[in-house]
């Protein structure tokens, strides 16, 4: 018999563990350009063969509906951008998966919607799914020394609003729940603790923009104790 999934037990705190810490060891290890390189495509590899096999397993569970067929939820588009930052370290990608990384993705981390525990296939590949977003980030600041400026702020918000636009019409349409812009999700997430439906989506943009500032807040702290407010760079 399976094992369900435990909120918070060893696996789940394990999994979100070693999310901060594979990104520290690779920033440790990755010794020259070649180094940095190799593991960047390395981590693309695997966001890209751990998403197939997702697709896979929700395939061949019954799992797979309309519902999450299509590239629609904000991890997606967090993949598809932390997936061309690895391969292209451009500022626009980078900035794109970080505060998508950091603000959304990292919620799935935290809350995540998993039937079974460790060891399951289900376990593992949502782990590395989610897991592997966050390292990928904080491997690109730690370890190829990228960062979001002050400038990022109005190009995040406006790709989020067009995804925003883009899942809130998809769900109207076919009556889905991309986004959770028409429902909150059946598992605990923050979006418990805000408004019934429709009155926390613009609690949501709210919630985002705190977010996003708390996920700038060490880079605004280091330029101001250096008395040096970078100015952002586009790329």
């Amino acid at each position: 018999m399976e094992k369900p999934f435990i909120f918070f037990g060893v696996s789940h705190v394990t999994a979100i563990i070693l999310s901060f810490v594979t990104p520290l060891v690779l920033a440790v290890i990755a010794r020259g350009a070649r180094t940095r390189t190799a593991i960047r495509y390395a981590m693309a590899a695997l966001l890209a063969l751990n998403w197939a096999a997702w697709m896979f397993l929700l395939y061949k569970k019954g799992w797979l509906g309309i519902g999450n067929e299509l590239p629609l939820n904000l991890c997606d588009w967090a993949t598809a951008a932390t997936f061309l930052a690895l391969l292209k370290p451009r500022q626009r990608n980078f900035e794109l998966a970080y505060f998508w990384a950091l603000c959304g993705t990292l919620q799935a981390l935290l809350t995540p919607d998993c039937v079974y525990d460790f060891p399951n296939v289900q376990f593992i590949l949502f782990f590395v799914y989610h897991g592997a977003i966050i390292a990928a980030v904080l491997y690109l600041v730690l370890g190829v020394g990228m960062r979001p400026f002050l400038a990022s702020f109005p190009r995040v918000a406006a790709w989020s609003l067009l995804y925003a636009a883009t899942a809130g019409t998809t769900d109207a349409w076919l009556g889905t729940n991309y986004g959770f812009l028409r429902a909150k999700p059946v598992q605990p997430t923050l979006l418990n603790y805000l408004s019934p439906w429709p009155y926390y989506l613009p609690e949501l943009v709210f919630v985002g923009i705190v977010f996003m500032i708390v996920c700038y807040a060490p880079f605004l702290a280091v330029d101001l104790l250096r008395g040096n407010l970078r100015p952002a760079r586009a790329g």
